[in-house]
């Protein structure tokens, strides 16, 4: 069952009411022509509609759509809801919050981006954290944020180990004292990770399913001449 979006404004003119019963429709091209709609023309009376849809849409381009049409209005309505969202029991919630504040880019979206965030169980709310954090980190920060990341190399599949390796290289060599530590952990999968990030991070535009696979090779002969380094 669908949830009840309640909107907080007295607006009730046939055109919000419209819109709002079309972002609900059960066919994902109308869905996705409000959002489109509602970027094109913003109005923060539709903010609480579009928040409630990102925690339940799911159509991924319906999604992006309705991040889109949150940039278009104003933060001050925006970024006070999302922050709520952040706090919901739904991780689709969390994770099209995150995503949507990385967007919008508000620097008081900052303080609600949590250890429990960054560490989050569920993977997409995770990448989602990392993403937005490395965008609204506030400066000098960065070395806290880096070592915080850190902790969470070797998790997942190579699309969260891929996420994860962009959002440190984002932080520049801020990132490489917490890189060098953890290419002596020993957890080979830690160490292989780690090692693939460094190589990002040399060169950004190198591929990564190539650095991994040669960061596992590394791992399996014991170490890399280079770096000194023994995993």
């Amino acid at each position: 069952m669908p949830e009840v979006v309640h909107i907080n404004s007295p607006r009730t003119d046939p055109l919000d009411t419209h819109l709002i019963d079309a972002l609900a429709d059960g066919d994902s091209s109308t869905r996705l022509k409000a959002a489109l709609a509602v970027g094109t023309r913003p109005d923060p009376a539709l903010v609480d509609a579009l928040v409630a849809r990102c925690a339940i849409e799911p159509d991924f381009y319906v999604r992006d759509m309705l991040t889109w049409a949150l940039t278009r209005l104003p933060s001050d309505s925006t970024v006070p809801r999302l922050r709520t969202q952040l706090r919901s029991e739904r991780a689709q919630a969390r994770s099209q919050a995150l995503h949507t504040l990385s967007k919008i880019g508000d620097a008081r979206a900052w303080p609600a981006i949590t250890r429990s965030l960054l560490r989050d169980s569920d993977d997409e709310v995770a990448r989602s954290a990392w993403r937005a954090a490395v965008v609204l980190v506030p400066e000098g920060q960065e070395q806290d944020l880096a070592e915080e990341l850190a902790l969470q190399l070797g998790r997942g599949d190579r699309e969260v180990q891929l996420s994860l390796s962009r959002a440190l290289v984002t932080l520049g060599e801020e990132v490489e004292p917490m890189l060098r530590t953890a290419m002596g952990s020993d957890d080979a999968k830690v160490c292989a990770h780690a090692i693939a990030t460094v190589r990002l991070l040399r060169d950004p535009d190198a591929g990564f399913e190539l650095a991994v696979d040669e960061a596992k090779r590394i791992v399996a002969l014991g170490g890399e001449r280079e770096t000194g380094t023994a995993c």
